[in-house]
């Protein structure tokens, strides 16, 4: 199918599905319980995939024999767009069903902001994004939780962490992965000065009870602190906050959101165990090792999209090549192309 990468192969997946259905059949299946119900869970993935094509060639070849029809009853012309339209929506649909087919794709996001070069331009900067990806969630119906929040020393946001959970939320955030590079008139500078500011973008999948990360406690380094805040009567004035360090990777969260400090370090390790997972899982431990250890320079050349207000607007994905006119709309949550032609390109690759 265009797009999918080659990570799909329809004949391939129908003779897996009648291996499955054989093996459900056989005498002493559910003997074993734990293999049974992982061959259940991978019977039903495979029939999600297969079965919506099976129905779209059945459909396809219904509108073969409308064409055929309507080739002598020009009144029929525009049921037949319509049924185009229709099919072509259900295409779309279902390509996207196959380029986020992996296991991890549908499982929740760990999504984090960090500021880089410019001070506090970048802090701005990464206020301006955490808005622009709170817009797209909740026109996703999205749930938001922040677990960590780190402000600028004068405005913005420094650092962040969000748990983002909903219907394929890692498999579409994956694509934001990288530096994020804004050009502006500052409103910081006197002068009305254009300014260049950057800000990483990390995501993993959030790590669920069926996946086993084993972590050592003597492997940890705990910390508690104080939780930073605007003000008022929600900033917690005792040391609830937690931030662990994992020694042999270097990988640091931290979680302030709740008011116990227990409630926080659950959520800390949860969030250590997805970002140590997502090593495992693209055996890449080295690399993100050293990511993790040192940080993509969030400076000039390794932005992965620009975010040009001034002397022109335009957004741009340097790794597709699409180029948007209407950055307000971009600003305001409408992902959806940039993110898509992302997918598109890569197969759901990361």
């Amino acid at each position: 199918m265009p797009g999918c990468g080659g990570i799909f192969d329809l004949a391939v997946l129908n003779d897996r599905l009648a291996e499955l259905e054989g093996e459900m059949g056989r005498p002493g299946f559910w003997d074993n319980q734990e293999l049974a119900q992982k061959l259940v869970q991978e019977l039903k993935r495979t029939k999600e995939l297969v079965e919506p094509w099976g129905q779209l060639e059945s459909e396809i070849s219904d509108l073969d024999e409308i064409i055929e029809i309507a080739g002598e009853d020009e009144s029929m012309a525009d049921e037949v767009d319509g049924e185009l339209v229709g099919l072509e929506e259900k295409l779309n649909r279902l390509e996207f069903s196959v380029i986020l087919s992996r296991p991890e794709d549908s499982k929740a996001a760990i999504f984090s902001l960090q500021a880089g070069a410019g001070g506090t331009e970048s802090c701005d900067w990464a206020e301006m994004l955490w808005r622009m990806y709170t817009r797209w969630c909740e026109e996703k119906e999205y749930t938001v939780k922040v677990i960590s929040l780190t402000p600028g020393d004068e405005a913005g946001i420094k650092s962040l962490t969000a748990v983002i959970t909903g219907s394929f939320a890692f498999g579409y955030l994956k694509s934001e992965r990288g530096v994020h590079r804004l050009v502006r008139i500052s409103p910081f500078d006197s002068n009305s000065r254009r300014h260049t500011s950057f800000v990483s973008v990390d995501v993993v999948p959030e790590v669920g009870d069926d996946i086993e990360v084993v972590v050592e406690d003597k492997d940890l380094r705990i910390d508690t602190y104080r939780s930073s805040g605007a003000g008022g009567q929600h900033v917690n004035v005792t040391d609830s906050a937690v931030r662990i360090t994992h020694i042999p990777t270097g990988v640091v969260v931290q979680c302030q959101n709740e008011r116990s400090q227990h409630k926080n370090r659950s959520t800390a390790l949860k969030v250590l165990k997805s970002r140590l997972y997502q090593l495992e899982l693209a055996a890449r431990q080295k690399k993100l090792a050293d990511h993790y250890d040192k940080q993509m320079k969030i400076e000039w050349g390794s932005q992965i999209r620009s975010y040009v207000f001034q002397p022109y607007t335009m957004v741009k994905d340097h790794r597709t090549g699409l180029t948007i006119g209407n950055i307000k709309k971009v600003m305001d949550g409408d992902l959806d192309p940039l993110i898509l032609e992302y997918l598109r390109t890569t197969g759901g690759a990361e």
